[in-house]
């Protein structure tokens, strides 16, 4: 993401936390961030649109630094999942993430809690990936129940032990208690074979990462990459990078790709003179056309 557009999001942020998601207006954000209406509308289509932009923009940070903690680490360590967890609450209290959570969930707009929604499953996703490292292929059948039952655990203790005890609360006592009583769970179900709901449901909740995996985040980098060296003495540098920003952004984390817009995006690449090696554009091209195409299987299932 370019450097103008985060600086957007972050200021709304500060905007949301202070006066509320609502209370927002887009002249706000347009103020405090100093920008034109036309470039707000060529980053966004809506206020709900930077919204979701600001969650995901928070929690790919947040992959990130979950993912460093493992760095050189046994996957299977539970105490380095109690550190993943912790990070992760850590993030929405300082990002006042809950409050905006419960601000528009109560609004009427779909694409909203789509977005919530989509976002609670693939944390369901990370926890019985991470469950199958700690506790084995062989329970995983059992896993997806678990993380489902380790979320409502751990959310209704926070929010309890926070009533009980104001400001004062240990986020790292109740985890640690919330995942030692999931591992007795697992432990339990594992034995009497009980299971509600099987691990499969997890493709037809996020059909994308079917197809929209590292392999294919790995070459869409790759090749932005090569055509952002291409731009160095371009005088149209920073328009062309912003392109390719946007049509790495768009296909990697936006959950539902707008295709008119990746089509116009990439129609701008391609009828400029920047690029001296056409086949890396072409390939770009692919790329794209293999997405939509897989895609397009998936939304006939």
């Amino acid at each position: 993401m370019n450097k103008r557009k985060q600086h957007v999001i972050k200021m709304a942020h500060q905007l949301f936390i202070d006066k509320g998601f609502q209370a927002t207006s887009i002249q706000d954000i347009l103020e405090i961030s100093g920008i034109s209406k036309g470039t707000f509308y060529n980053y966004f289509s809506s206020k709900s649109e930077l919204l979701i932009a600001l969650f995901r923009m928070i929690y790919e940070q947040l992959e990130h630094d979950r993912n460093k903690l493992l760095i050189g680490q046994d996957p299977s360590n539970i105490e380095i999942f109690i550190k993943q967890v912790e990070l992760q609450m850590e993030t929405n209290r300082a990002n006042k993430l809950i409050s905006l959570f419960e601000e528009v969930l109560v609004l009427n707009d779909p694409e909203l809690k789509k977005s919530i929604r989509y976002g609670n499953f693939k944390m369901i996703n990370w926890l019985y990936n991470r469950f199958i490292d700690i506790f084995g292929e062989s329970k995983k059948p059992f896993l997806l129940d678990s993380a489902i039952m380790f979320t409502g655990i751990l959310q209704n203790n926070l929010k309890y032990y926070h009533a009980a005890y104001g400001t004062n609360v240990s986020i790292h006592q109740v985890i640690r208690y919330s995942v030692e009583r999931i591992v007795k769970m697992i432990e339990e179900v594992s034995k009497t074979g009980d299971q509600l709901l099987n691990p499969e449901f997890l493709d037809n909740w996020l059909p994308n990462n079917s197809y929209c995996n590292e392999n294919f985040k790995k070459k869409l980098a790759n090749i932005v990459l090569d055509l952002k060296k291409m731009l160095d003495h371009s005088k149209e540098q920073e328009k062309y990078i912003e392109l390719l920003d946007f049509i790495q952004e768009e296909l990697s984390d936006s959950k539902n790709p707008r295709r008119f817009l990746l089509e116009s995006a990439f129609l701008s690449l391609q009828n400029s003179n920047v690029f001296q090696e056409k086949q890396k554009v072409k390939y770009l091209e692919q790329l794209i056309q293999d997405y939509f195409n897989q895609m397009d299987k998936i939304s006939l299932k």
